[in-house]
């Protein structure tokens, strides 16, 4: 894959080539090729009752087993043929940095009762053994979850950097974070220093956040884009970096809700008003990536130029064929500006 044969000329590179690096070899820019873009993914694993699981009947979920996803596995990519499908999706898409939301956490297998572990990845799974996350990714990455929140994490490939602070393949409780008081537990913010293998910082701010369109629902997400560009509870803001990319579940659209949500009017301005640009589509005319009627998961950055596709849509393989996810994965590839 092209992410692992980045050698010394990748993210880093890139990163000093901005600022007036040079990274050329004996001074002749034509010795080394030029450095790939940084590619990042943000992808809602998570799925639904509501979907039309009977348009698909061949493909093994159905509305029994979206009952079972329901009841014990938080909703969060389970099924082990998804599973599959998803590992080999990645397998084939070269990625850097990705963002889950919605992952299922595989230390809550001992409580599923013995009953709902065939057909699930709690099936033979003991403690120890790779997480959704990290079966999905496979060998060579590292993976940080939120505090108090271990189905939203931050993964890197080693082969680009490190996380600053997780010395292992898996951190739990490992990202910078706060919570928002009367917006559910644990932290719906991560914040990942990135130490790039070719030198240089990149920090990585994920977001997801809370659901839902009652007026506490916008407040508490306007509370959480807030943490991310204003304060973290620190003084400073969690996208605190000389270079951020922030990304995620934004459970808003900055294009379409802005008369009826100020935490889309909020997300909005943050784009209108500083150095922050969107990656992935924004406006009433975007091409809807969630539910055929919105655009809620994004990619945006202060020192980056580059753009994003979506699986499944126009044109783009999907990650699985079954009637699964109900949100897609972005993928965007990003060079300094």
């Amino acid at each position: 894959m092209r992410g692992e044969g980045r050698g010394r000329v990748g993210a880093a590179a890139l990163l000093a080539a901005a600022v007036g690096g040079c990274v050329s070899a004996n001074d002749d820019d034509s010795a080394v090729p030029p450095p790939e873009p940084l590619v990042v993914v943000t992808f809602n694993t998570g799925t639904t009752e509501g979907l039309p699981h009977e348009a698909a009947p061949d493909d093994g979920y159905g509305d029994e087993q979206a009952a079972i996803s329901d009841a014990w596995y938080g909703d969060g990519l389970a099924w082990s043929p998804v599973v599959e499908d998803a590992r080999a999706w990645f397998a084939e898409t070269p990625a850097d940095i990705v963002g889950f939301q919605e992952v299922f956490w595989s230390g809550e297998c001992p409580g599923i009762p013995g009953d709902f572990h065939p057909g699930w990845v709690c099936d033979g799974w003991s403690d120890g053994d790779p997480t959704v996350a990290q079966t999905v990714l496979g060998a060579g990455w590292q993976v940080a979850c939120h505090a108090g929140k271990p189905d939203k994490c931050v993964a890197v490939r080693r082969a680009v950097g490190t996380i600053v602070g997780c010395d292992d393949a898996l951190c739990l409780d490992a990202l910078d974070g706060a919570e928002v008081e009367g917006c559910g537990s644990g932290s719906r913010v991560g914040r990942a220093r990135v130490a790039l293998v070719d030198g240089g910082e990149l920090t990585v701010v994920h977001v997801h956040g809370s659901s839902g369109l009652s007026a506490d629902d916008k407040a508490c997400r306007e509370a959480q884009f807030r943490l991310v560009f204003e304060d973290l509870g620190d003084g400073e803001p969690a996208a605190n970096g000389d270079r951020n990319v922030v990304l995620g579940d934004f459970n808003t659209d900055p294009g379409r809700f802005l008369g009826t949500d100020a935490s889309a009017a909020y997300l909005a301005g943050v784009a209108d008003g500083s150095e922050y640009a969107f990656h992935t589509e924004v406006g009433p005319d975007a091409t809807p990536t969630y539910a055929g009627l919105a655009n809620i998961d994004h990619v945006l950055s202060d020192g980056f130029v580059g753009d994003c596709w979506h699986a499944g849509i126009d044109g783009r393989e999907a990650v699985s064929d079954a009637v699964y996810f109900d949100h897609v994965p972005a993928v965007c590839a990003l060079e300094p500006r």
